[in-house]
């Protein structure tokens, strides 16, 4: 009943369901130590966690697509970044990576005149990924014009940082950045551009 009560306390403060969730996760921790020295309690599979929402995935139309990967051309008039940027808006829609796979590409991961490549993915297993060519005509443009000579395939151009590991908030930056510059008023992230690849795909 306690427990009960200091569920719906956590709740009445306004509190969103993965903080809750964090919560619960420390007491069942709690109740399991209690246990495990011989302690009376209740047992912690008996707090169950709150259930998420399921969550909703937007995905760009036909316009909104060739808006956001032209952005760069339109707005940005310094060649190297442009190219960066349009090479990163490419690979992201035109191979459905991740924000985390993108981010760890190595020049040597990629061989220029092949459409395909492998990325180490979520739960550490091997997958094949196929590009476009707008993607690696785009990346070749971008490549030509490095100026540094870090092993990471999409880098910092800050001029304290040149050459620097990309972070992910900096791919998430760009993409909303140019989102907002084409006039797309939904709310846009790199999963966006995914989801999209993968609607592109089934329209197919």
């Amino acid at each position: 009943m306690q427990l009960l009560e200091y569920r719906m306390a956590l709740n009445a403060f306004g509190l969103n369901v993965k903080t809750i969730n964090y919560h619960i996760v420390a007491i069942r921790a709690f109740l399991k130590f209690l246990l495990k020295n011989d302690i009376d309690c209740i047992s912690p599979d008996k707090l169950e966690l709150a259930k998420f929402p399921p969550r909703e995935v937007s995905f760009l139309n036909d316009e909104e697509i060739q808006s956001i990967l032209t952005a760069p051309t339109l707005w940005n008039k310094k060649p190297l970044k442009q190219a960066r940027d349009e090479a990163i808006l490419q690979f992201l829609f035109g191979t459905g990576l991740r924000v985390s796979e993108l981010i760890n590409l190595q020049k040597k991961d990629i061989k220029l005149d092949s459409n395909q490549f492998y990325v180490i993915g979520k739960g550490s297993k091997m997958r094949a990924i196929f590009t476009t060519k707008h993607a690696r005509d785009a990346l070749n443009k971008y490549l030509d014009l490095r100026p540094d000579s870090s092993p990471f395939l999409f880098v910092s151009l800050s001029p304290n940082h040149l050459g620097d590991h990309l972070s992910r908030n900096a791919v998430e930056d760009l993409v909303r950045r140019y989102a907002n510059l084409a006039g797309i008023k939904k709310r846009v992230t790199p999963h966006t551009l995914r989801h999209s690849f993968a609607t592109s795909l089934i329209k197919k």
